[in-house]
């Protein structure tokens, strides 16, 4: 059996290390060439050196010491920084896992895809950011782009086997994060603890607040409209507090496709990394009359704002999802420093959005990745601006 060649890029993070116990499980059939992570210097190189990676990579030059370090005695290549990532991106695997959190993650997706790898995408900016280019990177070097995130490989679930012509909507569930019952008076003054606890997943940090604040299904959203090509008012967001529906497939005989399945990464990144095959996973398996019951209710935009101006950025078109992201990720920032309240995010990316419209011309640039990183680059001044007023 040839053995497959795989890299994981955000190797430290939560879908970085389901992704590794994973491989791990079955290390025989793979040949791990790359891993990278950012500060956590002690997990990337113990990762490293049990994969036996070829290179491992943080994104921090000031740590490439203390990475050789951790790494001395073994076989494994250490190095750091924006050019580290993307020649460690460039080197040919077969499969890719692409877990950055942030535009950070843009540049070494697109090198993967440049060399023919199949991308395994959970890192949602790219889609956002610069779906156009993404997508055309994909189609003109032959590689293939499988979504990770639960949503999304739910919907790709659905749709095998379907005729996009037949398909009306596509529903996608929300957890509602911590704050899905809190009185709507009350989130303005939530604090950084109780938005890092997430009521069903076990995540990262910024992600976790995200799903506070909608703004992850605000980027799902976007997400599906731009991977399968399907119309803003065919997207549709329902809150589901059990997390165990990902997402249904509507078409126009009425029926809907539901994926049903634990909230467990591991089963998108396992089904991304097995596919077209399925194979057994270690997750568990639901006992649905133990379950009961699963419950549903539309979302309140007034609660979560996100949503709206995610249907903006869609009919904006453009650059605007690099300006949404930017923006977002900046807000983020703020809050987790405590220079803004939790309601005040989206007020940030909401004026930041059309404070770059306003301007006219960087919006409507063509989409290329100088012009994403400079969109980019300005909306995230523009917003940290407008925090430093609010400060001031």
């Amino acid at each position: 059996m040839n053995r497959r060649r795989v890299s994981i890029f955000g190797a430290t993070g939560s879908i970085g290390e389901n992704t590794i116990d994973l491989i791990a499980r079955n290390s025989d059939s793979y040949d791990v060439v790359a891993l990278t992570g950012a500060s956590n210097i002690t997990q990337l190189a113990k990762d490293a050196i049990r994969l036996n990676a070829q290179v491992a990579v943080t994104a921090h030059d000031h740590l490439l010491t203390e990475l050789r370090s951790a790494l001395a005695g073994s076989n494994v290549e250490a190095a750091a920084g924006k050019a580290a990532l993307a020649e460690a991106a460039s080197r040919p695997v077969d499969w890719v896992m692409s877990a950055i959190i942030g535009s950070a993650g843009l540049l070494p997706g697109l090198k993967a895809l440049e060399q023919g790898a199949t991308l395994a995408l959970a890192n949602k900016e790219s889609l956002v950011c610069a779906g156009g280019l993404i997508l055309q990177t994909a189609e003109n070097n032959n590689a293939r782009i499988l979504p990770v995130d639960s949503e999304h490989s739910a919907i790709f679930q659905g749709l095998v086997g379907e005729d996009m012509a037949a398909v009306e909507r596509i529903i996608i569930t929300a957890s509602g994060g911590a704050f899905r019952d809190w009185p709507i008076e009350d989130l303005a003054n939530a604090t950084l603890a109780q938005a890092s606890a997430h009521p069903n997943w076990d995540m990262g940090q910024r992600i976790t607040i995200d799903s506070a604040s909608m703004f992850n299904k605000a980027m799902e959203v976007i997400e599906t409209h731009e991977y399968f090509d399907v119309r803003s008012d065919q997207i549709e967001v329902l809150v589901h507090p059990e997390s165990m529906i990902h997402a249904l497939v509507g078409f126009n005989d009425g029926a809907l496709l539901a994926h049903v399945g634990p909230p467990d990464m591991r089963h998108a990144i396992g089904y991304a990394l097995h596919w077209p095959e399925r194979k057994t996973l270690p997750v568990e398996r639901l006992d649905l009359a133990k379950i009961g019951s699963f419950t549903f209710r539309a979302p309140d935009e007034v609660r979560w704002p996100a949503l709206r101006l995610a249907r903006e950025v869609m009919a904006r078109g453009g650059l605007s999802g690099a300006v949404f992201n930017a923006a977002k990720e900046t807000a983020l920032n703020g809050f987790i420093l405590g220079t803004l309240k939790f309601t005040e995010m989206s007020e940030i990316v909401d004026q930041t959005l059309s404070n770059m419209d306003s301007k006219g011309g960087h919006i409507d640039d063509t989409m290329t990745l100088d012009n994403v990183l400079h969109v980019d680059h300005l909306a995230r001044e523009i917003a940290q601006h407008l925090i430093k007023q609010r400060a001031g």
